[in-house]
């Protein structure tokens, strides 16, 4: 096989793309990816043997989160760039080595390589396939995984001016883990919960970034339709980059759209004095291809969620940032102050048509954890009085396959005295529907983006003091997530270490799990898949 990735939902075949990814990588890519990955846990070994306090690491630092938040689906296809990040580490890499007299070293702290041609060969002997032990791998991959998605919530909270020497130090401890020959099954399965601890604290500390920047999330009603002027949109989960566009299109006559995970932003009361932040246009990041032929204006991608481009009209329109790349596309880069200049797109904007319309209305969320809890009584009165029988939480990912029809189905037979709390870009498979409320309280729920998942474990750990009950499964509250990406990953590591059981994820079971090791979730946690729509609600509200 040219290549081998298992890390997303959408995997070929649920076992592994082998020739090309399903995402549009190509092989290249994927080795180079694999790579890159290898070398920061290189990095990483240097660090735990070499006992380098991580305080002192503050570039080092962000460029492990940057690397890794590459390597997440969907988020940079441009190989010449993962290239330069690979060099950029390797010299990381060796000034670290040379630091500190450390012996032992793991090959991926000490390989060289000259040329492209070199990574790619190098990256052929190091990738997923090169642990033979399908358990050992497989634990390995979902720790890897976990990281990937740590780092990702890592490096917003950073742009935001938040960091924790307790999360760049485990990130450099499980990586550094996953290259341990000695280390057992249970020693890694050890370290996976460890990792759902620290996806708790990572997801806490986005939460606590953004709303000290931007202020507590409230219930706001979004516009989905367009107004007849120039425009940008904008996608991926980065908050800083919208406020650096609005600061920049004030006054410019060019109106600022969200797309797919960026919605949520409308929550926030510190985005709501621009006047020309209209509403979010389309749905996931999937129905990109068709909705950004039709947007017209240019797009900003922040992180992850890139489709490939099917025409050349469209890519000459999007520009990337941060952690994210395409071939051919531009790539802004902030100074050393974090400032990016974004004056190219809004000029580019200007020369552009309107956005076409294709749909109107507006939807509603804002419902984070601060804002649940200022409805606490209501909402405790409506679960006393009966009014509200169960909460089913259907955050996490959306994506292609047919299959995730049934999540939209799922939301229309659930019975109407139910309410669905969502985060992620799950939410666009029934965030639009008609299903009414419940006393007032919406039945749909929506917290926020897929790191906003740490709101509804707030508010299922405040309602589980609220009622006096001793655990969290004793709650009216049913967990049907559906999964994409390594995001989605430490979301549900992080549940796991709050002691959720019994989840039921889907549309399919990853990939990167091992017979034994899903025995082992299924035993431990109650993890199960999905089923039809009819028997799912059935079990759900026996």
């Amino acid at each position: 096989m040219s290549m081998f990735c298992y890390q997303c939902q959408e995997t070929a075949g649920g076992k592994g793309c082998t020739m090309r990814g399903v995402c549009g990588k190509n092989e290249e890519v994927a080795k180079l990816q694999d790579l890159l990955v290898y070398t920061v846990k290189g990095i990483c070994d240097i660090v735990v043997k070499g006992k380098i306090d991580v305080n002192g690491l503050s570039d080092t630092n962000y460029e492990v989160l940057n690397s890794l938040f590459m390597t997440i689906t969907n988020a940079n296809f441009d190989g010449d760039s993962i290239e330069k990040q690979i060099q950029k580490m390797l010299s990381v890499r060796d000034n670290l080595r040379k630091s500190v007299a450390v012996d032992g070293l793991h090959d991926a702290a000490t390989f060289t390589v000259d040329s492209r041609e070199d990574m790619l060969q190098k990256a052929g002997s190091v990738g997923i396939l090169s642990t033979q032990n399908e358990d050992v791998r497989s634990l390995r991959e979902i720790i890897t995984y976990g990281v990937k998605g740590m780092a990702a919530y890592a490096e917003h909270a950073r742009n935001i001016g938040k960091e924790s020497m307790e999360i760049y130090s485990f990130i450099y401890e499980a990586l550094a883990a996953t290259l341990d020959d000695s280390l057992s099954g249970d020693d890694l399965l050890g370290l996976v919960m460890k990792t759902g601890e620290h996806g708790v604290k990572v997801m806490a500390l986005l939460d606590e970034a953004n709303t000290s920047r931007f202020g507590n999330p409230e219930i706001t009603e979004v516009n989905i339709g367009v107004r007849n002027n120039p425009a940008i949109l904008i996608s991926g989960h980065d908050l800083t980059d919208l406020e650096q566009l609005l600061e920049q299109t004030k006054g410019t006559g060019v109106d600022v759209y969200t797309h797919s995970e960026m919605l949520p932003a409308h929550y926030y009361p510190a985005f709501k004095k621009y006047d020309n932040f209209v509403g979010n246009y389309g749905n996931a990041w999937w129905k990109q291809v068709g909705e950004f032929e039709s947007f017209h204006g240019p797009i900003l991608f922040t992180t992850n969620c890139i489709v490939p481009p099917k025409s050349e009209e469209v890519r000459r329109r999007i520009f990337t940032t941060g952690s994210a790349g395409y071939p051919g596309c531009k790539h802004i880069e902030a100074d050393e102050n974090g400032k990016k200049d974004f004056s190219e797109i809004i000029e580019l904007a200007k020369t552009l048509p309107a956005p076409e319309e294709i749909e109107t209305g507006s939807i509603v969320g804002g419902f984070a954890h601060n804002q649940v809890m200022a409805l606490a009584d209501k909402v405790v009165e409506a679960v006393k009085s009966g009014a509200i029988k169960k909460f089913f939480v259907m955050a996490g990912c959306d994506g292609r396959m047919k299959s995730r029809e049934y999540y939209t189905e799922f939301a229309q037979n659930l019975p109407e005295d139910t309410v669905i709390l969502t985060a992620g870009c799950a939410k666009y498979r029934y965030n639009k529907l008609k299903l009414g409320d419940i006393g007032g309280i919406p039945r749909v729920l929506d917290a926020g983006q897929c790191n906003d998942s740490y709101s509804l474990a707030v508010i299922a750990l405040k309602l589980k003091e609220v009622f006096g009950l001793d655990d969290i499964n004793k709650l009216p509250i049913a967990f049907n997530i559906a999964w994409y990406e390594q995001k989605a990953v430490i979301v549900l590591l992080a549940l796991l270490y709050l002691g959720v059981k019994n989840i039921h994820l889907g549309p399919t079971l990853p990939g990167f799990l091992s017979p034994n090791v899903a025995k082992v979730l299924v035993e431990k946690f109650g993890i199960a898949g999905i089923g039809t729509v009819e028997d799912d609600i059935k079990l759900f509200m026996s």
